[in-house]
């Protein structure tokens, strides 16, 4: 394998991270480089291209500060004197320092990722697409910056002929370290007019490498596609690579949901990220109020060198960035608990008091600190003392006092004195038709084309509705969860059921909002984006107030099967993948795979994934499996025997002790030279902190393969250190070995059953 630039750069210490300003410009001219990646663009009149003229107007140079622009700065540079009016386009798209002939590094010239001839953005306004080639007036380039140590430029311009009250903010971040650009345009309305935005492409860029040598990995990057494509929802992040350069590009989309658009090739070598276009199934749309702006999504771009495909990129300068600076919930929250149990399998809604108790306390035996109370505990005010399915008892999220005469809170109680944290399954954005919330808001609820009251989540005749975060539901949920999550004492919730679109519906009629009226939207064009705006804020609202809270988004609520993405998990810690209910083997191959397929572009621990046993009689098994996410079990532990209990509590305090000591959760990567779990083969993942390089653990599995042993290879460890290989979950060592013995020639994993599993630490050694 060559080794990429950016890579060899560090090793030969050629580069310092302690630089903090990564733009400078002066005239039309911005220069954003890092050390690892430079971009240069140029904007307004002199610039030649489409829309371009004559003249340029030398003014607003700046340095190499940060910060963010303000509102009353923006209006201010508005009322500026335009540098000109021309177009905006990428002069150079490098990895840095530029390539040279003379350089032992990367001989044989530089190379420019796109060309001058990409849109660089492109949107619809009023029914009329504008680009980077069209003729905008330049007002100025401004520090920006993040929270989380990104800094960059803004770019400020205004549009000509027809767009002049129309204001674009387009904002370019880079971050320590790393080949990475990350960018958001706001649109700003300075006319007297609504004006509506459609069809965006954050991104629009025409590569420098011919389509027809070059595959594009969709769907998680984990499928490869030749040719034109269109994307979708399964479009977190693409690669397009290159064979003929060993080079490419990956492109991330931070937009969420239904939303997500990244296409390729549509026009010759041309890659575009943002949102949905107006012809799309799920079209996104976004009216600007005068006076008002709208930010989009980000977009990233990480490009890269020297490699025959993209994994290593992804298994190290992607998942450096996300657990970074992306600001992704998992790796900022303080509670992630080793091992979660839920009781919807097997009891379903049919449980009370007495019943949750007994669980409880096998449970907290079994060394399980998060006990979490699936649906079923609830009741809508007129459907008290009746049966009525629980997904009919949505909306007002009242105690059902036949299961629980003395309401929830000394069950909780209980839990809590066994060592166990509580969370709550709660439907977000349902109410059924008998709730007093529904009764006095219908207005409040999703609307059909027909005008009606609707179900976005299932067909049938039940009286669930979905309700629309685009009206007064929005607090009105918010407040019921508070109040649930400070009365109980609640350290996570599960939040459940469809709000924008269904996972099991495909008539694409049936999703969005028609209803008139709604405040947050004027039409169900708009209705898509306002609802995961209004989930978002309201997952917002709920960790500010509850700081430690783990909320649980599940794949109903994204809309889509299986679905997971970068907008979900910069909100909610955990997504609910979906329920595997096979026995054994087969529950545990799908689970790895389903895994191995989000993983490593969405992090490992917000993979929730139901519903393996504890009563199954192969669950340890199992457990080895889920160790490669976040561990949620469920079953009924009642029935295992002490000495079963004792093995699962050893396994549990295993996990808890090697999470505090490596924090594994954190991290996961591809096993060199283990693919796609596959029948017959072996697969494997590694979850070793590569920021320390003190070690972590790795995860091997037989799946029906013939061969009884594989070589296995570790990444991410200190080539000079020593480390020791125990056989989880205990103290035996197997081998001692260098870092980079492990890492270069590795060990060899024996198994005599023909579906088997091991847990290895790999624990470096004191000096």
């Amino acid at each position: 394998m060559k080794m990429p630039l950016f890579l060899l750069l560090l090793l030969c210490g050629g580069i310092s991270l302690s630089a903090q300003s990564f733009a400078s410009w002066e005239g039309n001219r911005l220069v954003l480089e890092n050390g690892f990646i430079r971009e240069e663009l140029v904007a307004g009149a002199g610039v030649s291209g489409v829309g371009g003229g004559p003249g340029s107007r030398s003014g607003a140079s700046g340095g190499d500060v940060r910060g963010d622009i303000s509102g009353e700065v923006r209006g201010e540079i508005s009322r500026r004197d335009s540098l000109g009016a021309g177009p905006l386009l990428i002069k150079s798209l490098q990895l840095s320092p530029p390539s040279s002939p003379s350089s032992p590094l990367s001989p044989g010239g530089s190379f420019s990722y796109a060309t001058e001839a990409s849109g660089e953005f492109s949107l619809v306004i009023d029914q009329k697409r504008y680009d980077g080639h069209s003729p905008w007036h330049l007002l100025s380039f401004s520090a920006a910056g993040d929270t989380r140590r990104g800094s960059g430029a803004t770019v400020h311009l205004q549009g000509t002929g027809g767009l002049e009250d129309v204001g674009l903010d387009i904002t370019y971040l880079l971050y320590p370290g790393l080949p990475v650009i990350r960018k958001r345009i706001t649109v700003v309305n300075h006319s007297g007019k609504e004006i509506r935005l459609e069809s965006m492409d954050v991104e629009e860029l025409t590569l420098n490498f011919s389509y027809i040598g070059s595959a594009i990995y969709t769907n998680y990057a984990r499928q490869k596609h030749l040719g034109s494509y269109v994307g979708n929802w399964d479009d977190p992040l693409v690669a397009v690579h290159s064979y003929d350069h060993d080079k490419g590009l990956l492109i991330g989309n931070e937009a969420p949901g239904v939303l997500k658009r990244i296409d390729y090739n549509q026009a010759d070598n041309e890659l575009n990220a943002g949102l949905t276009r107006a012809r799309d199934p799920y079209p996104f749309r976004k009216y600007i109020a005068p006076g008002g702006e709208w930010s989009s999504p980000q977009i990233f771009i990480i490009p890269y060198e020297r490699q025959y495909d993209p994994s290593l990129t992804i298994n190290t300068v992607l998942a450096d960035f996300e657990r970074k600076y992306m600001g992704l919930r998992i790796f900022e929250t303080p509670h992630r608990p080793a091992i979660l149990y839920n009781n919807y399998v097997p009891f379903n809604d049919n449980y009370n008091d007495t019943l949750l108790v007994s669980v409880a306390k096998a449970v907290s035996e079994c060394g399980i600190r998060e006990f979490v109370i699936d649906c079923g505990w609830h009741t809508d005010s007129a459907s008290i003392g009746k049966d009525v399915s629980w997904m009919d008892n949505c909306g007002d999220w009242i105690v059902d006092p036949r299961k629980f005469p003395h309401g929830l809170k000394p069950v909780f109680d209980s839990v809590r004195k066994m060592g166990m944290e509580p969370g709550l399954w709660i439907s977000v954005g349902s109410a059924s038709t008998f709730a007093a919330v529904f009764s006095r808001h219908p207005e409040w609820a999703v609307r059909d084309r027909e005008g009606q009251p609707t179900s976005l989540h299932t067909r049938g005749s039940t009286a669930l509705r979905t309700m629309c975060f685009g009206t007064g539901w929005t607090d009105y949920i918010r407040e019921k969860i508070l109040l649930l999550v400070k009365e109980f004492g609640l350290s996570y919730v599960k939040l459940d059921l469809s709000v924008v679109t269904s996972a099991y519906v495909n008539e694409l009629s049936r999703s969005g909002c028609y209803g008139e009226g709604h405040p947050g939207h004027k039409d169900r064009e708009e209705s898509f984006m306002a609802i995961y705006t209004g989930l978002f804020d309201l997952f917002d609202e709920l960790h500010r107030q509850a700081p430690s809270l783990y909320i649980d988004c599940t794949f109903e609520t994204a809309g889509k099967l299986q679905l997971i993405d970068y907008a979900f998990c910069e909100h909610a810690e955990g997504n609910w993948l979906t329920n595997v209910e096979a026995g054994y083997p087969v529950n545990a191959y799908r689970v790895r795979d389903l895994a191995w397929w989000k993983c490593p572009v969405m992090p490992a621990s917000s993979l929730i994934i139901g519903n393996l046993a504890l009563d199954d009689p192969d669950f340890i098994e199992e457990l080895k499996t889920l160790t490669g996410t976040f561990p949620v079990v469920l079953g009924d532990p009642r029935k295992l025997s002490t000495a079963q209990r004792g093995m699962i509590r050893h396994w549990a305090g295993w996990l808890a002790a090697i999470e505090k000591r490596y924090h594994y959760g954190l991290y996961r990567r591809d096993l060199p030279g283990f693919g796609e779990p596959v029948e017959s083969g072996w697969d494997g993942w590694a979850r070793v902190n590569t920021d320390t390089q003190e070690g972590g653990i790795v995860g091997v599995f037989r799946q029906g393969s013939p061969d009884t042993s594989r070589r296995v290879t570790v990444p991410g460890l200190r080539k000079d250190g020593s480390y020791r290989i125990l056989l989880a979950p205990g103290n035996t060592v197997l081998e001692t070995m260098t870092g980079r013995d492990l890492i270069e020639k590795g060990f060899v994993v024996r198994m005599e059953k023909r579906y088997e599993g091991k847990i290895f630490e790999v624990r470096l050694n004191a000096h």
